[in-house]
C-alpha cells in the first residue's frame, strides 16, 4: 500500500477515534435480550468504550507486523490479540452463531465485533455505521448499512466479555506457537 494511503488512513482513523471517544461518554445501552439467556448480564465485565478504542488502536498500530492471514476472521482475532483481549480463534460462521467470550448486543459500540454469515469485522464508528475488516484489497473501512452489506442480511454485534475464562485459548495458543516454531525451524 503506498505510504500516502497509509498515512491518510491512519489520520482518518485517529479522527474517528477522537470523535468516538467523545460520543461514547453517554450511558451504555442494554444488551440484546438473546445475549443474556441463561446468565445474568454483567455490563461491568463487557468491553468498555475505552477498551473499544484500544481495539481500534491495535488495528492501526504500524509498529506490529501486518496481518499474515488474509481473511476477515483472522484479522479480527489478530487485532483483539494485539489489544490484549484473548479468545480462541473462531471463523465468521462460528462468530455469527456466538462463541465463548463474547456477548451479543443490540446496539454496537466502538470495538465490537460485527458479523454476518461468512464475514466479520470490527465496529469503528457506530453512529456512522463504519466498520473495519479485510476485503479483497486488504484491510479497510466500509459502511455496514450500504446496499452491499444490507444485501447480506442483518449483521449481529458481539461485545467481548472481560475476565471470562477463554476455553481453548491455552490450547489454541500452544498449537499456533508449535506451528510457528515448526515453520521457523524448516526455513
Amino acid at each position: 500500500m503506498p505510504m500516502i494511503s497509509k498515512s491518510v488512513m491512519q489520520a482518518a482513523f485517529c479522527g474517528l477515534a477522537i470523535s468516538v471517544c467523545a460520543a461514547q461518554a453517554v450511558a451504555p445501552r442494554a444488551a440484546h435480550p438473546a445475549a443474556t439467556k441463561g446468565r445474568a448480564a454483567k455490563s461491568e465485565r463487557l468491553l468498555s468504550a475505552d477498551d473499544g478504542l484500544a481495539v481500534i488502536s491495535a488495528a492501526l498500530d504500524s509498529k506490529v507486523p501486518r496481518y499474515s492471514e488474509r481473511d476477515c476472521s483472522h484479522l479480527v482475532h489478530a487485532i483483539y490479540e494485539r489489544a490484549g483481549f484473548h479468545y480462541a480463534y473462531a471463523d465468521s460462521d462460528d462468530l455469527y452463531d456466538g462463541v465463548e467470550g463474547f456477548q451479543r448486543v443490540a446496539h454496537p459500540q466502538t470495538g465490537d465485533v460485527i458479523v454476518w454469515r461468512g464475514h466479520a469485522g470490527i465496529v469503528v464508528r457506530p453512529s456512522r455505521h463504519v466498520f473495519f475488516s479485510f476485503k479483497t484489497a486488504g484491510p479497510t473501512t466500509d459502511n455496514y448499512e450500504s446496499a452491499y452489506w444490507t444485501s447480506r442480511g442483518q449483521p449481529r454485534f458481539y461485545r467481548y466479555v472481560k475476565n471470562d475464562t477463554c476455553l481453548g485459548c491455552s490450547a489454541a495458543s500452544g498449537k499456533m506457537r508449535a506451528a510457528r516454531d515448526a515453520s521457523t525451524a524448516s526455513r
